[in-house]
């Protein structure tokens, strides 16, 4: 999916600059990468704010148009006010299509309902990796990576090697290491009610047995007495 964005650029820069464009409803911006030099851009407010609240747009190429002139780019980063809902700054790195990217993408989890830890076992979900960063081309570029939890039991984890990632595309992690995407655990109420059911059973049979006792009581006194008679 191709997503496009409009931006013009800047030449007046600094604070005072900066701070009249977000008075007009501009936020600032910069465009750097591609072996270019950086170029200060300016974008609408409410078409970015609008754009950011998607998820494929942080993990997506996007089409930026520039003085009637195309080129990919990536969102890089963006600055928020503290408190208001203020784009304050932005910034995009140029694309080339025969170099790799480094990107973080969002992970979607599926059947978790459908796995043994949760339906058979009464588990829950524990998501520890919500996104994951690759290397790729940009062509090769997923907006999400699924992560199918249907064969996931009790006490197991999900690991980054476990992920069928696309065609091109290679998760980046530490040498040796083999992050953990999500786990199942046992709720302890549900810990709780099994580890009291053996107790429950335990406690049932101890009537019976009292009763088996005061049976075999008046046996005992019966040979007892049996043995004083002779």
């Amino acid at each position: 999916m191709k997503i496009a964005i409009k931006a013009d650029k800047r030449a007046l820069q600094g604070t005072g600059a900066s701070r009249r464009l977000r008075r007009a409803d501009k936020v600032p911006g910069i465009l750097y990468g591609g072996g270019q030099d950086a170029t200060a851009i300016e974008l609408d407010h409410n078409d970015l704010f609008h754009k950011l609240r998607s998820e494929a747009f942080h993990a997506s190429i996007l089409d930026m148009e520039i003085e009637g002139k195309n080129q990919q780019v990536l969102l890089r980063d963006f600055q928020m006010h503290p408190f208001k809902q203020n784009i304050l700054h932005v910034d995009f790195q140029r694309v080339a299509a025969d170099k790799k990217i480094h990107m973080k993408v969002p992970l979607h989890f599926i059947n978790e309902e459908n796995s043994p830890g949760v339906k058979t076992s009464g588990g829950l979900v524990s998501h520890v990796l919500n996104e994951i960063e690759i290397s790729c081309l940009p062509k090769d570029l997923p907006e999400f990576i699924e992560v199918d939890l249907k064969d996931l039991a009790a006490g197991h984890s999900f690991h980054v090697a476990d992920l069928k990632l696309p065609a091109g595309v290679q998760a980046i992690t530490h040498r040796g290491e083999n992050p953990t995407v999500a786990t199942i655990v046992i709720p302890r109420a549900v810990a709780a009610e099994e580890e009291a059911a053996p107790a429950a059973v335990s406690a049932a049979d101890v009537p019976a047995a009292n009763q088996k006792a005061k049976e075999e009581e008046p046996k005992k006194d019966e040979k007892a007495g049996g043995k004083d008679k002779k």
